[in-house]
This record gives structure tokens, C-alpha cells and sequence, in this order.
């Protein structure tokens, strides 16, 4: 394995990924800048979208990202009046996450992001849709794999 050449970046998928994650945070972060909340946020409130009331825990899992990541970003959501934080009345260890109204009404207002998307990368609204499955494809796998 020492002796394998070492491919160029743009050959590397795994740098592809990254790179193209980071240009599309980039190009979110002035609307997220407007409407008053960070990336991390922005996916927080994204799964509270979905599914209302989901534990720090929960919330962690969907995102693929640590409890530790997560609380802080809560946190501050909650300052800003986004969400509101709950004891579990069985388990107080527990941390359940609730939207606020002004949350809730945050989630008409980020259409822009998806606009942005697919604006400045020149697809198509199905070409994306088939990019994303393929993305979500090597994820599930890989993430079977490490399990």
C-alpha cells in the first residue's frame, strides 16, 4: 500500500464531497446570516422540521453528529427564541426539543437556500434529486460498512 501513487485531490471522491459541502455552506451563509442562524442550526431546526419534539440524542443521530455538537447549537437556538428545551417527566436525563412559534415560522423563509442550490450549480431540479440519491447511497453504505 506504501507504494501506491497518491491520486490528484479532484481525483479523490471523499475531497469532492468535502469540497463541494463546504461551497455549498458558503453560498448559504449570507441567507443564514439574515435569517439569524448558523449551518449547524439551520439542520437542527431542519430535523425539528421534520419531527417536532426530538431529544438532543435523536436530533444527534439524524444529523450523524455527537450530542456534544449538538447541545451547544441548541443552546443557542433557544436563546434566540427558536426552540424550547424540556426535561424528559421520565427521564430527566433525557432532553427533549421542542420548535417555538418563531422556529416554526422560520421554515417558510429558508426556500431561498434551496433556490441558491440549484441556481448556482446549473442542475436541474431532477438532476439534483438523482444526485442527492447517489449521495445518500454512498452514505448508507459506507455507514454500513463501518458498523
Amino acid at each position: 500500500m506504501g507504494d501506491a501513487p497518491t491520486l490528484p485531490l479532484d481525483s479523490q471522491l471523499c475531497f469532492s464531497i468535502y469540497s463541494a459541502s463546504i461551497a455549498i455552506q458558503r453560498a448559504y451563509k449570507p441567507m443564514l446570516d439574515k435569517l439569524g442562524v448558523t449551518y449547524t442550526q439551520y439542520i437542527v431546526l431542519s430535523a425539528l422540521w421534520e419531527i417536532d419534539g426530538l431529544t438532543i440524542t435523536a436530533i444527534a443521530h439524524r444529523l450523524a453528529l455527537e450530542p456534544s455538537t449538538i447541545t451547544p447549537a441548541v443552546k443557542r437556538l433557544e436563546s434566540a427564541g427558536f426552540v424550547k428545551r424540556q426535561r424528559g417527566a421520565s427521564d430527566e436525563r433525557q432532553v427533549q426539543v421542542h420548535l417555538s412559534l418563531k422556529g416554526t415560522n422560520l421554515h417558510a423563509k429558508t426556500g431561498c437556500l434551496t433556490d441558491t442550490l440549484l441556481r448556482r450549480s446549473g442542475f436541474t431540479v431532477p438532476e439534483m434529486i438523482d444526485l442527492n440519491r447517489e449521495v445518500q447511497l454512498l452514505r448508507d453504505g459506507m455507514t454500513k460498512a463501518e458498523a
